[in-house]
């Protein structure tokens, strides 16, 4: 579980990455998909969360 968040604090460049990892067009091209699927998703949590609490208030 560990490898998995750190994997994705690399994508958000919030935790450096490693060096030895090859860096070819095909691996920047899927890291740049995984940064944009991960930032829709939190964007996404964000939105349900706050249509959750307007609706309790409510």
């Amino acid at each position: 579980m560990k490898k998995i968040w750190d994997q994705i604090l690399r994508y958000l460049f919030l935790k450096k990455g490693d060096p030895n990892v090859p860096h070819t067009t095909y691996v920047k091209m899927m890291h740049g998909m995984n940064r944009i699927s991960i930032l829709l998703f939190i964007i996404c949590l964000v939105i349900l969360i706050i249509r959750f609490i307007r609706y309790l208030l409510h």
